[in-house]
């Protein structure tokens, strides 16, 4: 039964492997369900969070894999909008990385709200002043575009394309996809945005207050502009390890070659802008505010200097260095750490966003104030983490991701019967021909 569901023409491991994957992952998943169950029945006294932390790991949690999840609105992009067709062997991937990456967050912000059943407020009851809503808005909207693009991978499995309903279905709806991508681009750019917006508008947290284009503070474009370098990078990322995990080629180095170097230039220029946004806010915004740049950074673990070098250099500018240049790139080792480290640094930068702007401190009397999760906010942190491996594990055994991956890895087809007596006869017909006497022309 199992192996009528897998796609024609590809090996997958045997079932008790996958059934042992799936019971690990499960019993990281229940831990996260219990703590989950727990706050919500507790409260969120289950957390470390306070009057100083109303953001905390999840909110971090929230903004890192929204970040990371970029790749399926810019791949989904750079396929069906600027038509570059080489993306079409890696953006089922990318699609299905995205919609775990959006129904995660979607899934902290149930638990951070504390009572998930009081969600529809946010639409009833909009708040018309808050970016938040815009967030919630676009958030929704956009998960649900990536859920309609995900569809059609589910109507493909083997069985379900065999009913001509789901084929035409999946058929037509693969025929629209560019109407959802840009739909998906122009909800992602907003909400991407406006998650950065937030701490760009705090004027009493001058850490993450920034100067305005119009009504649009810096961070705005600077956070829709690291997703889009690093979403990509992280969808290299995680096909590098399925590929690593499964020991078969995927994709073809040229789709890899191809959005490593978008990416790469992509990150290039955010790594600049980030460099002039942050020597700006440092010598005009800090010091109009009463404040020098020092005073945001402290000799803690947490805090120090070096946080901002890891995030822009090492981060930041070496990724970009590699993945711009043809041969390093190219380089399957370079490039995996260089996507690795691209997507650690978006992680790091949203990390400072949330965290950082709230411990430092902003009136004369403060100290820093540190901040470290219950066991409750780990484990609904990693939740997601199992929620999205077990979900990758699935789809990839049941759903034809990778167009390519018959190509890479080619399955010799089983002798049939015939062929194999025909070959079982041939040595016994070789030997009898080479058991006969040769005849010598006078008796032919």
């Amino acid at each position: 039964m199992d192996s009528a569901l897998i796609p024609e023409g590809v090996n997958r491991c045997p079932i008790w492997k996958f059934l042992l994957a799936i019971a690990i992952t499960s019993v990281v998943l229940l831990w996260g369900v219990y703590a989950m169950l727990l706050i919500y029945m507790k409260g969120l006294n289950q957390t470390n969070m306070n009057n100083a932390y109303g953001f905390a790991l999840w909110i971090w949690a929230d903004l890192a894999v929204i970040a990371l999840g970029g790749g399926a609105f810019f791949t989904g992009l750079l396929r069906y909008i600027f038509g570059l067709d080489e993306l079409k062997n890696i953006i089922n991937y990318a699609v299905l990385i995205g919609f775990i990456c959006y129904s995660s967050a979607l899934l902290i912000l149930g638990i951070d709200v504390g009572q998930p059943l009081r969600g529809w407020f946010i639409f009833w009851h909009a708040n018309v002043h808050s970016m938040l809503t815009e967030v919630a808005f676009c958030l929704t909207c956009y998960f649900m575009v990536l859920t309609i693009e995900y569809i059609p991978l589910v109507l493909e499995n083997r069985q379900i394309d065999r009913v001509p309903f789901f084929h035409n279905l999946s058929h037509n709806m693969h025929e629209i996809m560019a109407v959802f991508a840009a739909t998906g681009a122009f909800l992602s750019f907003f909400h991407q945005g406006s998650l950065g917006g937030v701490s760009g508008v705090l004027f009493g947290r001058p850490f993450g207050f920034r100067e305005h284009v119009l009504v649009w503070p810096w961070t705005f474009f600077l956070f829709t502009w690291s997703a889009a370098a690093c979403g990509p990078c992280f969808t290299i990322l995680i096909t590098k390890i399925t590929e690593a995990v499964s020991k078969k080629r995927l994709v073809k180095d040229n789709v890899y070659d191809l959005l490593a170097k978008i990416a790469g230039w992509m990150l290039t220029g955010y790594v600049i802008a980030k460099i002039i946004d942050t020597i700006y806010w440092a010598t005009t915004t800090v010091p109009s505010m009463g404040f020098h740049f020092m005073q945001f950074y402290s000799n803690n673990a947490l805090y120090g200097p070096w946080i901002l070098i890891t995030e822009v250099i090492i981060c930041g500018a070496l990724p970009a260095l590699i993945l711009i240049n043809p041969k390093s790139r190219q380089n399957p080792k370079l490039l995996v750490i260089a996507v690795t480290l691209a997507a650690v640094g978006v992680s790091l930068n949203r990390w400072v966003m949330v965290l950082q702007v709230l411990a430092a401190p902003v009136l004369t009397f403060q100290e820093w104030v540190l901040y470290y999760p219950s066991w409750q906010e780990v484990a609904t942190t990693i939740l997601p983490v199992a929620y999205g491996v077990i979900m990758i594990l699935i789809s990839f055994r049941y759903m034809p991701i990778f167009p390519q991956e018959k190509e890479l890895n080619p399955i010799e087809p089983p002798l049939s019967t015939a062929a194999v007596e025909e070959t079982e006869e041939a040595p016994a017909e070789a030997a009898e021909t080479a058991a006969e006497p040769e005849l010598k022309p006078a008796e032919a």
